[in-house]
């Protein structure tokens, strides 16, 4: 197989449409066209079946895909590989959960641009279940996800401990006043993949509340401004709710250890190869995990972050 045919069968797929990935591919139809043909006739299967709307996968591209991702990984991990010398350069991608970059990751990101100015570090935000699929799929160097995490193709290292709390408005200053409450309640959560989404519903279950509305949201600050403002009730790490502009509006509520105790843990596929700057990242993680949660960079190291589509850059 070319390695061209598969990053153009990867970004069909991704488009779900010839000409949307031609577009992406900064190349004309024709071109994808003929390497989808190339590579179908290469495997001996279909890989798409075509649509008034675009191209969907067949059964057998649904089972290429994550070879695909893995294969334009390994040629990207081979080149950065060969380019390493010793001095930490180039590009790399860490995953995160929101929880982690808004109270865990400033004092690393510091670090490490201090540490490592030649490279561009980019941290794209996710869900748990999403995040894991993207290292397996070599789309992202590393990422911090919700603990405990066991897989024969990760390389699992502990980051941090949370303690979850329940958040409430200042309607309930206690558990037992939410039992005791008949009205119907909300569940302010982040979507589906989310490791403390699935705590909080297993949290409403225990005390009493199993039929309960979910609201899904995309930021920290939405969802805590919303329960600050009586709109439903959620479940997230203490150091968060202890750093939000809303804290003064908020009760918090200590919960069971078995929901409340909530690992953050980091994830590489065991089979890449460290490069200098993932090494160096490693040490930023490792001295910052001892030092408390700071959400603000170290004194006299300049950190810059610029929020793009899907992913937080720090060059």
């Amino acid at each position: 197989m070319e390695m061209a045919d598969l990053t153009t069968f990867a970004a069909v797929a991704r488009c779900e449409g010839i000409t949307r990935a031609a577009k992406e591919l900064h190349t004309v139809q024709s071109n994808v066209t003929n390497r989808i043909r190339a590579l179908e006739q290469e495997v001996g299967v279909r890989l798409f079946e075509r649509h008034s709307r675009g191209v969907v996968l067949t059964s057998a591209g649904v089972r290429l895909l994550p070879y695909a991702a893995r294969a334009a990984a390994l040629l990207q991990e081979a080149t950065a590989m060969a380019r390493d010398d010793g001095e930490a350069s180039g590009t790399l991608t860490i995953g995160t959960m929101e929880t982690t970059v808004a109270v865990r990751l400033p004092p690393v990101l510091a670090r490490f641009s201090a540490l490592c100015p030649a490279v561009e570090l980019v941290v794209r935000s996710g869900p748990t279940a999403e995040l894991v699929e993207k290292v397996l799929d070599g789309e992202i160097d590393g990422a911090f996800v919700a603990g405990p995490i066991d897989h024969p193709l990760l390389r699992v290292e502990r980051a941090f401990e949370e303690e979850l709390v329940l958040v409430t408005s200042r309607r309930w200053p206690d558990l037992a006043a939410l039992r005791n409450d008949r009205a119907p309640i909300a569940a302010l959560m982040f979507r589906t993949g989310c490791s403390y989404r699935q705590k909080l519903e297993q949290l409403l279950v225990q005390l009493g509340k199993p039929a309960f509305k979910r609201l899904e949201f995309g930021s920290l600050d939405g969802i805590l401004g919303c329960v600050a403002a009586d709109v439903g009730i959620t479940l997230l790490p203490q150091h968060v709710v202890d750093r939000s502009l809303s804290a003064a509006d908020l009760f918090v509520h200590q919960v069971d250890v078995n929901i409340a105790r909530a690992p953050t843990v980091f994830i590489q596929r065991r089979e890449a190869c460290e490069t200098s700057a993932m090494k160096a990242f490693g040490q930023c993680v490792a001295s910052a995990s001892g030092l408390g949660a700071s959400p603000y960079p170290v004194a006299g190291q300049n950190l810059a972050v610029h929020l793009q589509p899907g992913a937080l850059v720090a060059p």
